[in-house]
């Protein structure tokens, strides 16, 4: 009988997306877990975040994702349990979970998965694992079978993935360390350093988002409130889309450049079908206005921007679980003892 009990979940470092067949339904909630005395769970997901840098003593808020990779499984069980029932109340018995997984994990790593899938509440799941740049190439579009030679950039919150696929198969793919957090402190810095002020990562992740840009927006400006560093008092201040821009800039343009190293380094052979056919681009990130053609400046090869950039790795995962033939990417995860 077939089962409709089927979820893909991407474990993002800022965010959790979940697909759930029966329910049709992609869900998306902040990776966040909210945590009271140090065992209670009182919140997860976009409820956590509200308390994100404004939690009370005795209220722990917290990523339990580090880098895409799990970094506290006891942690991201409770979350991920609370976050599929949000999705679809009645999980059933023996659900089936696909889990986007970063490439190259060690045995313990993939331990991880089993463990925060099999340790709480949901009865018997069965578990797969898809490697990320698997998820990405499905829902690029991209012929893995016959492909000669296709480039994925997957901007996400910590890291950015590049990954080649080639033959069937993922030949080569490598971690650069550039993500959204790094723009947001480089936003932060920028902002101490030009105006004095000290502002929180959340405002940082606003302003980036309101105003970070690679094409002309002139005479945007915000209002922020900050601590003065020199004097130690809340002080408003404004700043424009040009600031913001030019400190997202310096740091994107070193991930760039890593890049570009990356592509120089790629067999000759397998390098001339990316440059024919572009590198594809996905990620949260990729939704500053204007990235794509900037990438592309540096790098000096076509970018062909995701049409559904923030939601690629899930959407990779729907298209897995809705045709069989694609279910040969998935391996699954046995429990070693």
């Amino acid at each position: 009988m077939f089962n409709k009990n089927v979820f893909g979940v991407d474990l993002g470092t800022s965010a959790v997306k979940i697909y759930s067949l029966r329910k049709n339904r992609l869900m998306i909630e902040h990776d966040m877990i909210a945590i009271k005395d140090g065992t209670q769970v009182i919140a997860v997901g976009n409820d956590a975040f509200e308390m994100y840098e404004k939690n009370p003593p005795g209220i722990r808020v917290d990523r339990p994702m580090s880098d895409g990779r799990i970094a506290d499984v006891d942690e991201v069980e409770m979350m991920l349990r609370l976050l599929l029932r949000k999705t679809d109340r009645h999980i059933g018995s023996n659900p089936v979970i696909y889990f986007s997984a970063p490439l190259n994990m060690s045995e313990l790593e993939k331990k991880a998965y089993y463990a925060v899938s099999h340790t709480g509440t949901v009865r018997n799941p069965k578990v797969f694992l898809v490697d990320r740049p698997i998820c990405d190439a499905l829902s690029c579009g991209i012929p893995i079978s016959k492909t000669k030679g296709s480039m994925i950039l997957n901007i996400g919150a910590q890291s950015t993935e590049v990954s080649v696929i080639a033959g069937g198969q993922v030949i080569v793919s490598d971690s650069i360390r550039l993500g959204g957090q790094q723009l947001n402190e480089s936003v932060c810095n920028e902002i101490r350093r030009s105006r004095n002020l000290l502002i929180g990562k959340r405002t940082a992740r606003r302003l980036k988002s309101v105003l970070a840009s690679f094409e002309r927006r002139e005479g945007e400006v915000r209002k922020i409130t900050g601590v003065d560093t020199l004097s130690g008092l809340p002080r408003e201040d404004e700043v424009s889309s040009d600031l913001i821009s030019l400190a997202v800039e310096a740091e994107l343009h070193k991930g760039a450049e890593a890049m570009r190293t990356f592509l120089e380094r790629t067999p000759p052979q397998i390098a001339k079908c990316i440059t024919d056919e572009g590198i594809y681009l996905t990620g949260g990130t990729a939704r500053i206005p204007g990235i794509e053609r900037y990438l592309s400046r540096v790098i000096g090869c076509r970018i062909n921007l995701s049409s559904d950039y923030e939601f690629s790795t899930v959407r990779g995962l729907e298209e897995l679980i809705r045709h069989k033939e694609l279910k040969k990417w998935a391996y699954s995860i046995r429990n070693k003892k």
